[in-house]
């Protein structure tokens, strides 16, 4: 019986920290041709997915991970990283030719440019996966997977809500850019949803300026998900969950030092879902989602 199934990308992410990588108006300026000594480097197994799993599965409760991995040469570094995580395999797809990597600058500030490959693919699981288990799990987090098409992102929540298995969902700012008639199907099939500030200024279709994230704003952007759980995370200003009209806010927490900000919504997420697994309280959820942020950003690593 697994506490949590996390769904989404497992990818094998590459650090680089250096004194020379330009750096200026936010933006990395390196020269073509130009060769940069990087004095930290750190190799670490990310993704949407295994972020939140790891993060679950650090506060003590058995997780499994759907997502995909490659026969390659990185496929040993991923399965013995999730393993020493305690995180089951037993649902993951094994793929030929298949990659997922980053490789990520940061500055001596943790911000971070991230350089993205990822091998196209466009379901959530392969024919021939048995899937053992699936149902066996208290809830399902539903990562970002804009490759993965709406009806069959749907058709799996529906699958879930049989089984009477409580479904998270993140979207990002590609779904949430869709056309409200596009996306509605599968807002009504999460039971909680989680967005940042900007993809749901995108969902509604509003400048994210106009949005009073300390009003009741999903009874009246979204009416149809007042009876869900609306959870918006906003940086620095904090977080919010709506739920029957009740808004509830946490502030942000910092660390002393930003090491890294990658991953740090994924680090929200898995605390706030460690704590709702235990008290289903969402003030303490909010709580704990900040506090393991502010874990995340304190170190390298997203997870």
């Amino acid at each position: 019986m697994y506490d949590l199934i996390s769904v989404g990308t497992i990818s094998l992410d590459l650090y680089f920290q250096g004194k020379s990588f330009t750096f200026k108006d936010n933006r990395f300026a390196l020269a073509l041709g130009g060769k940069y000594q990087a004095e930290n480097f750190y190799l670490s197994v990310g993704g949407g997915g295994t972020n939140v799993a790891i993060g679950v599965a650090k506060h003590g409760y058995q997780v499994g991970l759907l997502g995909k991995i490659g026969n390659n040469s990185f496929k040993k570094i991923i399965v013995d990283y999730l393993k020493n995580h305690q995180i089951s395999l037993s649902l993951i797809d094994f793929e030929d030719d298949y990659y997922n990597i980053s490789t990520i600058l940061l500055t001596e500030k943790g911000e971070r440019t991230i350089i993205h490959y990822s091998t196209p693919h466009q379901h959530l699981f392969s024919s021939t996966n048995p899937l053992i288990g699936l149902t066996k799990t208290k809830i399902v987090y539903l990562g970002n997977l804009p490759e993965v098409s709406l009806t069959q992102r749907v058709k799996f929540l529906k699958f879930l809500k049989k089984h009477h298995i409580t479904r998270i969902v993140n979207l990002g700012v590609f779904d949430c850019r869709r056309p409200k008639n596009q996306i509605k199907e599968i807002l009504e099939e999460a039971d909680i949803l989680i967005v940042n500030g900007h993809e749901f200024s995108e969902l509604v279709k509003a400048q994210y300026s106009d949005i009073h994230f300390h009003e009741d704003v999903v009874s009246w952007y979204i009416p149809y998900l007042k009876e869900k759980i609306v959870v918006i995370t906003n940086g620095e200003k904090g977080s919010y969950a709506y739920h029957q009209g009740k808004v509830f806010f946490q502030k942000a927490l910092k660390p002393v030092k930003i090491l890294d900000t990658t991953g740090a919504g994924d680090g929200f997420t898995a605390g706030f879902i460690s704590e709702f697994l235990n008290s289903k309280d969402l003030v303490k959820s909010l709580k704990k989602g900040a506090l393991y942020a502010a874990y995340i950003l304190g170190k390298i690593g997203a997870n």
